[in-house]
Formats: structure tokens, C-alpha cells, sequence
């Protein structure tokens, strides 16, 4: 109850101060890399309940003569590439954390895919809300195994 009053406290606070900056990088996404500005995806919340992730649009929805999308790599732009390097791609998150989806510490909310390929002892971290930072991002990120993540939550 108290981590819940504190993560929407702050988390209301930090889309206020941060109003104007969020509007910014709001207009820049949809200048460099078009609309929809948010990028929305469905994750695996607390108990695996699903609810929708917002983040800042990191990549152009750039097509093959096919119409396919063109593989990540492709569509992820210098741009969006510093928003992930920044994390300001993630700085939407704060609604998610007000709407009570996710709390502001708590593990990584996971894909789909990765939770269908959960260990039955890596289940354990859908007990609680995935929060916006946790261990991983705090102790190297990109440089820890899978492994060491799952432990870490």
C-alpha cells in the first residue's frame, strides 16, 4: 500500500516536471520518425496479467518491396538509437506506473516470448508489478547474461 502511494506520488510528480522536456521529445520522435509517437505493446504485468507498455517510438515503420517490415536494425535510426542508449524511450512508462500497471523499482516487464521460455523458478518475478528500473539496468544491462538478469529480479 505504501509503495504504491510513493510510486504514484512520484510518478505523477515526474510527469510534471518533466511536462515540457516530454513534450519535446514527443514533437522530435514525430518529426524524425513519424506517428504514432508512443510505442505500445502488450507485456506480461503482475500474476502475467497483460496490459499495454508505453514507450517513445524508436523506430520508422520502413517496408520491403513486399510490404514487410524491414528488420530492426533497418528501421532503428541514430535517433532512436540515443533514445535507447538515454532511456528516454521510456520516460512514457511514468503513465503505466500512475494507472498502477508497474511500479517505478521492480523487474523489467518481459516479452510474451521470453515468459513462454521462463524456468518454472523464473515465473516467480510475474508475482510482483515490473517496475521501470531494477538490478539489470543498475548492474551493467546489456553486458549481463540472460541468466544473471533472472537472478538478479
Amino acid at each position: 500500500m505504501i509503495k504504491r502511494l510513493l510510486d504514484f506520488k512520484f510518478a505523477l510528480l515526474g510527469l510534471l516536471v518533466l511536462g515540457l522536456p516530454l513534450l519535446v521529445l514527443a514533437v522530435l520522435v514525430r518529426l524524425k520518425l513519424g506517428a504514432p509517437v508512443l510505442f505500445r505493446q502488450q507485456r506480461p504485468g503482475r500474476d502475467g496479467k497483460p496490459f499495454e507498455i508505453l514507450k517513445f517510438r524508436t523506430m520508422t515503420d520502413r517496408r520491403d518491396a513486399d510490404g514487410e517490415l524491414l528488420p530492426d536494425a533497418e528501421r532503428l535510426t541514430p535517433f532512436g538509437r540515443a533514445l535507447r542508449r538515454t532511456s528516454l524511450d521510456e520516460l512514457p512508462e511514468l503513465w503505466n506506473v500512475v494507472r498502477g500497471e508497474m511500479s517505478l523499482v521492480g523487474p523489467r516487464p518481459p516479452l510474451p516470448s521470453e515468459v513462454a521460455e521462463y524456468k518454472p523458478w523464473q515465473r516467480r518475478r510475474l508475482s510482483v508489478k515490473p517496475g521501470i528500473t531494477g538490478p539489470w539496468q543498475v548492474s551493467g544491462r546489456n553486458e549481463i547474461s540472460f541468466e544473471q538478469w533472472m537472478e538478479m529480479d
